[in-house]
């Protein structure tokens, strides 16, 4: 007979499940770049404050030429 219980219903600490993860990433022989995202991901996020980011940047010059290029290798269309 099938138990009642909840996803969110987990007996397990935070601690143990976080243990399981890691473990279980282990096992699978995951990518070291997950360790990387991991620590990304942790970090506090970024300001949301208009006076925390620097003003007066000059624009990139964009070469039409070179942006329909792009957009046309991206969609793997032909403009010749």
């Amino acid at each position: 007979m099938a138990q009642n219980r909840t996803v969110y219903a987990d007996p397990s600490t935070t601690a143990e499940m976080c243990d399981d993860c890691r473990a279980a990433g282990a096992a699978l022989a995951l990518p070291r770049q997950l360790d990387s995202l991991a620590r990304a991901a942790a970090r506090p996020a970024p300001s949301i404050h208009f006076e925390d980011y620097p003003r007066g940047l000059p624009k990139r010059d964009i070469d039409m030429l070179t942006a329909a290029r792009t957009l046309a290798a991206a969609l793997e269309l032909e403009l010749d």
